[in-house]
């Protein structure tokens, strides 16, 4: 299959929308208030019979925004050390993480002759919820994520599965699944 048939696949698979695969880790509940601490985006295309594989990986360490709220609990949950050498070298600001994310994503979106992006999560409503704050705070005008459209793949894994915690969702599905690897871990 050629790239260009591939394209228009993607294009008309769903609707015209770029799925485009993203998970958060928060320092809490509330998008308002609780920091983004680690955002990653994997972008995909259509292979020759039509699957959807992994293109490109964009992940990052995030700085606390100004203000924000970062909870033990949630730090505890996702064993993220703020205090890190490491990570303090290499963590960016929303506004820089966003920008590196959503440039590939805006050409992807176009290489597949596709209008916008939709956000692929596991309990896509709050990963898509901090990633709107996130857009707000920054005073992005042109984000390539379709505004309250997702497809949330704990709806699909109970579905499918009758399971609709990650981890077991995809051991029933026979994906190898680690809960101390976050959205970097993969990397």
């Amino acid at each position: 299959m050629s790239e260009a048939i591939a394209r228009d696949l993607m294009a008309q698979r769903f609707r015209s929308y770029l799925p485009v695969v993203v998970d958060l880790e928060t320092g809490g509940f509330n998008p308002e208030r609780n920091a983004i601490l680690e955002i990653a985006a994997v972008t995909l295309t259509m292979d020759a019979e039509g699957n959807l594989i992994p293109e490109s990986t964009y992940a990052f360490h995030v700085e606390p925004f100004a203000g924000a709220s970062v909870e033990q609990s949630a730090l505890d949950f996702t064993g993220i050390n703020l205090d890190d050498p490491l990570r303090r070298q290499v963590a960016v600001s929303e506004s820089e993480a966003l920008g590196e994310i959503f440039r590939p994503v805006r050409k992807s979106i176009k290489a597949h002759g596709c209008t916008r992006a939709i956000l692929v999560g596991h309990n896509s409503a709050f990963d898509h919820g901090f990633l709107n704050a996130a857009v707000n705070r920054c005073g992005i005008k042109r984000n390539p994520f379709h505004p309250f459209s997702s497809f949330d793949t704990a709806s699909l894994a109970g579905l499918m599965y009758g399971q609709t915690v990650l981890a077991r969702a995809c051991r029933a599905a026979g994906i190898e699944f680690s809960n101390q690897r976050g959205p970097l871990g993969a990397l």
